[in-house]
C-alpha cells in the first residue's frame, strides 16, 4: 500500500506494553498478510523498556503501512489503547492484535472476503491457543467454527455468546462508529462487554472456519494474564461489574432466551474460573470471594441454576447460599487446567435419591440442584470415586513429624470392619518408580475417615538431591479388593507449617529441607529447599551457574522436557475423565461412525472395507477415521481425528457405532446407545487373550482390565468355526458372533481390480511380468512384558537379492508393531512396503507369500497361491513364547523352512511349489476360511447400518 493511496482494506490495532521481545513478531504477522492493503497501528501504552525503539524501527521500515502511537501514561488495561487505535484507524475494517500473539497469514483476506460477500458488520474466525512451553495447539471453542455461516442477528446463533474475545473478529469501521462501540477503560474483562455489544447490534454476523488468530499462552510469562490472576478479588468484582453492564445491553437488545443464556454462561464459565482455586485461599479471602459472587447470584432466577451444567450449578448455588465449604467441594469436582476431578463432599441418601450434602434440602431449588443421583457415584467402585483428603493438623512429637487429616466417606462406603489399610505415599515426580510408603492410622469419625501418620523425615525420606527436587504425596487406601488413591489438600494457612528436615543422599550441601507447595492441579507436593547456611551457600553457587548462558540453557532445557512430559501424562488422564464424566452425558449422534484400524496407525483392514461399502451404499452416515500420527493415506472425504486428542474422545462419546479391529483405549466406558462392531484382525495361530501364557500369569487387575475392554464388544466377526473355538473362547466373548468372514478378504475372493494392481506395481516400480514375493512376518513378543520387538529378518536380504534380484521382486512388510529395515543399495527389487497401509492389495499382487506365524496365512490362502513358512525359531516360539492352537507342520499349506538354503530352494521353482501343496491349500481354506464368501462388508452394512443399529 503506497503513501497517499486509498484507504486500507483492514486496519490492525496492535496494543503493547513492555513487550519489546515479541512486538516485532506480532507486527510482522500483519505485514506478511496475503491481503496487501492492510495497515498496522501500534499503540504503546507508555512502555518503559525498549518497546518504543522496536516500534520506531518498524515504522521506519514500512512507513506507508505501520504507524505508532505512544500514550503519555500507562492505562493499566487494554481498553484505552484499543480505543486510541479505533480513533486512528483508516481501514474499512478494524481488527485487534495483542503484541504477544499473531495473526494467521490469510486472516485479513479471509475475514475481509467474508464481510464483503455477506455485507456483514462483524466476522468471527477461529482462534487457536498455542501453549508455548509445550508446543501444543488447542482450538478455542472449536464447535463454533465447524462451518461457514451468516446470521442475521445473535438470536439466530446464540452460542456465539460463548466467544467473548475481541481479537478473533473483524469489525466494519462504519459499524463501530454508528453504534459508538468502545472498550471500557476502567475495568478488566473489557473484551466481554465489547463483544457482547457488537454481537447484539450487528446487522449481520459471518462465521468462518478458518484459523485467524494465535493466542500464545505462557505460564511463565513475566506479566501474568488475567486468567492466571483470576483468584484476585478485584478481578471477580470487575467481572461482575462487566456482567451487569452486559445485562443492561441484554435488556435493551436481547431476547429472554439470550438473557437466560448469558446468565447460564456466567455460571458455567466466568464464576468457575474465579472460584476454581478457592481452596488455596485463606479463610478471609474465601469468604470475600464467595460473598461478592453471592450478591450477584441472588439476582438470578431459579431456571438459570436448573439449566446450567449440574456441577457448575452446584458451585453457583453454594455460593449464593454462602456455603463456603460447599463451594470449595464443588470446585474440586471441576478443576481447570486438566486436573483430575475429586469428590470431596459427603453424599447423602434421601428417599432413594443421592444428594450432594445434607444441607439446603429444605429449599425446593436446592433439592433439585443438589440431586446428583444421575452421576452414579453410589454405584461406582471405590477406586473410581477419586476422593480427596485434607491435612487438618500438623505438629511434632517424640516420633518426629505428625500429620493428621480427614477423608470424605461418601455414603459411608469405606468399610468399618478392619479390612481397610492405608499408607502415605511419597513419589518422585520425575521418576514415579521411586517412592516411599508410610503406614497410616485410621479411624471413623462423624461420617468421615480420620487418618494420622508420625515419621522421622530425615530417616525415612532420603531423596538423592538435584535430580529429584519435587515429590508428590498421596493417601492410598485398600480394602483388599479396591484401591483408592487420594491427593492431599491443605489450606494456605497450614502450608507454611509443612516443612521437614531431610538428609539427601548427596548430603545436606545440596538441600536440607522439604517444604510443601500447591501444584497447578491444586493439591500439595513437596520440594527440596536449602535453609541452612551450608545448603544456602551451595545453592548460591548453583544459581550463579544457572545464570550463565550455558547454565541457563541446560536448566531450561531440562525443566522444559520434564514439564512437557508431565503435561502430556496429565492431559491424557484429563481427557479420559472428561470423556467418562462429561462427554457421555451428551446425546448420541444417530448417524455417526468412528472407524479405527490398528490403534490409528493405518487406513486398512476390515474397518476400511466396511467404511468403503458404507460409502458405496449411499446411506447417510457421518464417518470419522482415527489416525495415530499422520493423516497421509486416510480418506480425505471422512472426518479425521488424532488418536488421543480431544476430538477423538468427543467423537467416541457421541458415536452411534464404533468399528475397530483391535481395541479402543482401556478405561473408556461404552454407553448403551453405542454399538461396538469388533472386526478383529486375523484368525489365530498363536494363543490369544486369556489363553496367552503371559496373561495367565498376570495380576488379577490386568486380567480384569482386558475383560472390561472385551465386554464392550457388541458384535464380533468370525471367518470360521476355528475362530469360534479359539478367539471367542480365549476372549470370553459375550458379543454376538457374526459368521460372515472378513470384509478385507472380499476382494481376495472376488478378485482385486486389475487397475489397482497395475497402479500399485507402477508405484513400487516393479517391472511388468516380474513375479512378486511378499515377506510378511509377525512380531516377536518379549517373554515377560509381552511388548513387541523387531523380528529378525530370518534370512539375509542381500543374499536374497543376489540370488533372485533379476527374477523375483521381494516386498518386505513387517507387522505394524515391529520394524524390519531394508538395507539400502540392494541389487534388484527389494522394497520396504511397511508404509502402505493396507496389506490386501499387496497380497493380491504377490505370486508367493513368505511368512512365519502371521495371520496373513489365512487370508492369502484364499488366493490359492504358493506359500512358504520360514520358521527358524519354531520350537522356541511355539513352546516357550506364545503357544499355538494347531500344529503348523500338520496343516500349513506350504513347506516349513528352517534356514536360508531351505527357503531359497523352495522359492526356486514356484510352479512346482504351487502344484505340490494344492490339496493342502484347499483343506486349509475349508478349515480356516469357510465363511469368507466375498460378501462380508455388504452383510455388515445391511445388517447394522441400514437398520440404524437394530439387529435384524
Amino acid at each position: 500500500m503506497e503513501q497517499g493511496s486509498a484507504e486500507p482494506d483492514v486496519t490492525v490495532v496492535v496494543i503493547c506494553y513492555n513487550d519489546a521481545g515479541r512486538l516485532e513478531r506480532a507486527v510482522r504477522s500483519v505485514l506478511d498478510q496475503s491481503l496487501r492493503r492492510v495497515e498496522a497501528i501500534i499503540v504503546d501504552d507508555a512502555s518503559t523498556d525498549a518497546t518504543p525503539q522496536v516500534a520506531a524501527r518498524l515504522v521506519a521500515e514500512a512507513p506507508d503501512r505501520v504507524r505508532n502511537i505512544r500514550l503519555a501514561a500507562n492505562s493499566g488495561a487494554c481498553g484505552r489503547p484499543r480505543n486510541t487505535g479505533i480513533a486512528a484507524a483508516r481501514g474499512r475494517y478494524v481488527m485487534f492484535l495483542d503484541s504477544d500473539d499473531t495473526l494467521d497469514r490469510h486472516a485479513c483476506r479471509n475475514m475481509f472476503a467474508a464481510a464483503e460477500r455477506a455485507s456483514a458488520d462483524l466476522v468471527v474466525g477461529r482462534c487457536v491457543r498455542h501453549y508455548v512451553e509445550r508446543g501444543v495447539d488447542e482450538d478455542w471453542l472449536p464447535w463454533l467454527f465447524r462451518r461457514r455461516a451468516v446470521y442475521a442477528s445473535l438470536t439466530d446463533y446464540p452460542q456465539l455468546l460463548d466467544d467473548v474475545l475481541s481479537t478473533n473478529k473483524c469489525y466494519r469501521r462504519d459499524f463501530l462508529l454508528r453504534e459508538g462501540l468502545r472498550f471500557t477503560e476502567d475495568r478488566y474483562y473489557e473484551d466481554n462487554l465489547f463483544s457482547a455489544h457488537a454481537y447484539l447490534t450487528a446487522k449481520k454476523i459471518a462465521v468462518i472456519p478458518h484459523r485467524v488468530y494465535t493466542w500464545n499462552v505462557e505460564k511463565r510469562a513475566s506479566q501474568p494474564s488475567m486468567s492466571v490472576r483470576s483468584g484476585e478479588l478485584r478481578n471477580l468484582r470487575d467481572r461482575i461489574s462487566i456482567n451487569r453492564d452486559i445485562d443492561e445491553l441484554m435488556n435493551r437488545y436481547g431476547s429472554p432466551e439470550l438473557r437466560l443464556r448469558k446468565k447460564i454462561r456466567f455460571i458455567e464459565h466466568d464464576l468457575r474460573i474465579h472460584l476454581a482455586n478457592i481452596g488455596h485461599l485463606s479463610e478471609e479471602q474465601r469468604r470475600s470471594m464467595v460473598d461478592t459472587a453471592a450478591e450477584y447470584l441472588a439476582e438470578f432466577p431459579d431456571e438459570v441454576f436448573e439449566q446450567a451444567e449440574p456441577r457448575r450449578a452446584i458451585a453457583a448455588f453454594m455460593a449464593r447460599e454462602r456455603d463456603y465449604a460447599g463451594v470449595a467441594s464443588a470446585c474440586d469436582l471441576m478443576p481447570i487446567g486438566g486436573g483430575t476431578p475429586r469428590l470431596t463432599t459427603d453424599l447423602v441418601e434421601r428417599d432413594g435419591r443421592i444428594y450432594w450434602c445434607d444441607r439446603h434440602l429444605d429449599d425446593p431449588l436446592g433439592r433439585r440442584v443438589l440431586d446428583v443421583t444421575a452421576f452414579g457415584w453410589h454405584r461406582r467402585p471405590l477406586a473410581d470415586l477419586d476422593l480427596g483428603t485434607w491435612i487438618t493438623e500438623t505438629g511434632r512429637d517424640a516420633g518426629g513429624v505428625r500429620l493428621a487429616g480427614e477423608l470424605v466417606n461418601p455414603l459411608h462406603r469405606l468399610p468399618r470392619d478392619g479390612r481397610l489399610r492405608a499408607v502415605l505415599r511419597f513419589t518422585d515426580r520425575r521418576y514415579p518408580h521411586r517412592r516411599r510408603d508410610l503406614p497410616v492410622e485410621l479411624r471413623h469419625d462423624a461420617g468421615r475417615l480420620a487418618w494420622q501418620v508420625t515419621f522421622d523425615p530425615a530417616r525415612v525420606l532420603r531423596p538423592i538431591g538435584v535430580i529429584d527436587p519435587t515429590w508428590a504425596v498421596r493417601l492410598r487406601l485398600s480394602d483388599g479388593h479396591d484401591t483408592v488413591t487420594a491427593p492431599i489438600f491443605a489450606g494456605q494457612d497450614l502450608l507454611a507449617e509443612l516443612v521437614f528436615p531431610v538428609r539427601p543422599r548427596l548430603t545436606r550441601l545440596v538441600a536440607d529441607t522439604m517444604e510443601a507447595y500447591h501444584t497447578e492441579l491444586g493439591h500439595i507436593a513437596f520440594r527440596l529447599a536449602a535453609r541452612g547456611a551450608a545448603a544456602r551457600a551451595t545453592a548460591r553457587v548453583f544459581n550463579v551457574f544457572r545464570a550463565t548462558t550455558l547454565g541457563h540453557r541446560l536448566w531450561e532445557r531440562c525443566r522444559s522436557a520434564e514439564q512437557a512430559l508431565r503435561d502430556r501424562l496429565n492431559t491424557r488422564q484429563g481427557k479420559i475423565d472428561a470423556y467418562n464424566r462429561i462427554f457421555l452425558r451428551l446425546p448420541v449422534r444417530r448417524r455417526s461412525v468412528v472407524f479405527e484400524s490398528h490403534m490409528g496407525k493405518q487406513y486398512s483392514d476390515n474397518p476400511r472395507y466396511i467404511y468403503e461399502e458404507l460409502v458405496r451404499s449411499g446411506l447417510n452416515y457421518e464417518c470419522t477415521w482415527v489416525y495415530a500420527r499422520s493423516t497421509a493415506g486416510f480418506p480425505k472425504e471422512a472426518r479425521l481425528v488424532k488418536r488421543g486428542s480431544w476430538a477423538y474422545y468427543w467423537a467416541l462419546a457421541r458415536a452411534r457405532f464404533w468399528v475397530d479391529n483391535q481395541g479402543m483405549p482401556p478405561g473408556l466406558r461404552k454407553r448403551a446407545g453405542t454399538m461396538y462392531i469388533q472386526t478383529w484382525h486375523g484368525s489365530a495361530f498363536k494363543r490369544m487373550g486369556f489363553d496367552e501364557p503371559s496373561l495367565k500369569q498376570a495380576p488379577r487387575n490386568e486380567q480384569h482390565r482386558l475383560q472390561e475392554a472385551v465386554n464392550r464388544f457388541d458384535v464380533f466377526l468370525v471367518r470360521s468355526e476355528h475362530d469360534v473355538r479359539t478367539l471367542a473362547r480365549a476372549f470370553r466373548l459375550r458379543a454376538e458372533l457374526l459368521p460372515v468372514g472378513y470384509p478385507r478378504n472380499d476382494a481376495l475372493v472376488r478378485g482385486v481390480d486389475p487397475k489397482v494392481l497395475a497402479d500399485l506395481r507402477k508405484q513400487l516400480r516393479i517391472p511388468d511380468g516380474r513375479p512378486v514375493a511378499l515377506y510378511a512376518p509377525t512380531f516377536r513378543p518379549k517373554p515377560v512384558q509381552g511388548r513387541p520387538e523387531p523380528p529378525p529378518a530370518g534370512f539375509d536380504l542381500r543374499r536374497f537379492a543376489d540370488r533372485f534380484g533379476d527374477q523375483l521382486a521381494l516386498l518386505v512388510r513387517p507387522h505394524y508393531l515391529a520394524k524390519l529395515p531394508v538395507p539400502p543399495g540392494l541389487p534388484g527389487t527389494v522394497l520396504d512396503v511397511g508404509h502402505i497401509h493396507d496389506v490386501t492389495p499387496l497380497l493380491a499382487l504377490a505370486d508367493v507369500l513368505i511368512t512365519d506365524y502371521s495371520s496373513v496365512m489365512f487370508d492369502y490362502a484364499l488366493l490359492d497361491r504358493p506359500m512358504v513358512f520360514h520358521v527358524p525359531d519354531h520350537a522356541d516360539y511355539v513352546h516357550r513364547a506364545r503357544g499355538a492352537y494347531f500344529d503348523l507342520a500338520e496343516h500349513a499349506p506350504g513347506p516349513l523352512t528352517r534356514d536360508e538354503d531351505e527357503l531359497f530352494a523352495a522359492l526356486a521353482d514356484l510352479p512346482a511349489l504351487a502344484a505340490g501343496y494344492a490339496e493342502r491349500r484347499r483343506r486349509f481354506v475349508e478349515r480356516f476360511g469357510e465363511y469368507d464368501t466375498g460378501t462380508a462388508a455388504k452383510a455388515v452394512v445391511e445388517r447394522y447400518f441400514a437398520t440404524g443399529g437394530r439387529r435384524g
